[in-house]
């Protein structure tokens, strides 16, 4: 088995997904606070990346603090603060954003200096999940996009992993406004490359392929159509774990294959400490 997971030897830094990763709704997922004790232990710096909008940094980390998990702010970035990371790239301070979501994605644009609007005129629509989306909603982002307001998604995931089922998730509140106004939305977060770039920005890594030191970094999440492409896309080690949406079935049907697939974060450790200890050993050797 070891063989198999040899990769994980060179691992010098990682990126966590969080939703059917580490946790279901409000229950950890099987050998989590373990997990972080090994990383920490092997001075393994991560960052959680979500593409979950609806949270705000600080509800997180009290989430987590909930489950047993201690983190800082800088281990955390949601697709929200990514989404407001780069529309300060983008647009000037104080421009208009409609948004679309939940507490997360509002405090996050507001914090980085734009000025919220419900209505047109609207410079951009930022959109990400919202579990209580209305009719009116939808038409006033529409209207603002098809009255030339840029449109951005902070994520593309179709589905959203609950505690007790799979629920819709931001790509179909996306894909209602690209129906009602033809436009497609500019995306942030996983599978597009703004939220993994960010990411490894403030592990303070490099890029893989940026210059011949570049740090083997890897990415772990529960997704193939987001998690897993991510990561490929910009040459990260991919790990899949079984927790959260993606089956071990789906991976016979799918053109996108992962460098590695475990049941759950404990197995993860497992495998990584096998790994570890074989390298050790034939060094001694």
């Amino acid at each position: 088995m070891t063989g198999d997971y040899m990769p994980l030897r060179a691992v010098r830094g990682l990126l966590l997904d969080m939703d059917g990763v580490i946790y279901r709704g409000s229950q950890a997922l099987p050998g989590v606070p373990g997990f972080f004790d090994f990383l920490r232990a092997q001075a393994i710096p991560f960052i959680l990346v979500t593409n979950n909008s609806s949270r705000t940094g600080r509800q997180i980390q009290n989430h987590l603090a909930r489950l047993g998990l201690t983190v800082t702010a800088t281990e955390i970035l949601t697709s929200a603060q990514a989404t407001a990371l780069y529309l300060q790239q983008l647009a000037p301070a104080g421009a208009r954003v409609l948004v679309v979501g939940h507490e997360g994605l509002r405090a996050a644009i507001y914090e980085a200096g734009f000025t919220l609007v419900d209505t047109s005129p609207a410079d951009y629509v930022v959109v990400g999940v919202d579990w209580h989306l209305r009719y009116e909603t939808i038409k006033r982002a529409g209207q603002a996009i098809r009255a030339g307001a840029v449109f951005i998604g902070t994520n593309p995931d179709r589905t959203f992993p609950a505690a007790d089922e799979i629920r819709p998730g931001a790509g179909v509140v996306l894909a209602a406004l690209t129906a009602y106004t033809g436009v497609e939305p500019l995306i942030i977060g996983k599978p597009e490359r703004p939220l993994i770039e960010l990411a490894v920005q403030r592990l303070g890594l490099a890029m893989p392929g940026q210059g011949n030191s570049s740090p083997v970094l890897a990415l772990v999440g529960d997704r193939l159509e987001t998690d897993i492409l991510a990561g490929q896309r910009v040459g990260l080690l991919t790990i899949l774990v079984l927790t959260g949406v993606t089956r071990r079935e789906d991976l016979a049907t799918s053109n996108i294959v992962p460098d590695l697939v475990v049941e759950n974060l404990a197995e993860l450790q497992r495998v990584w400490e096998e790994v570890l200890r074989a390298s050790t050993h034939s060094s001694k050797v």
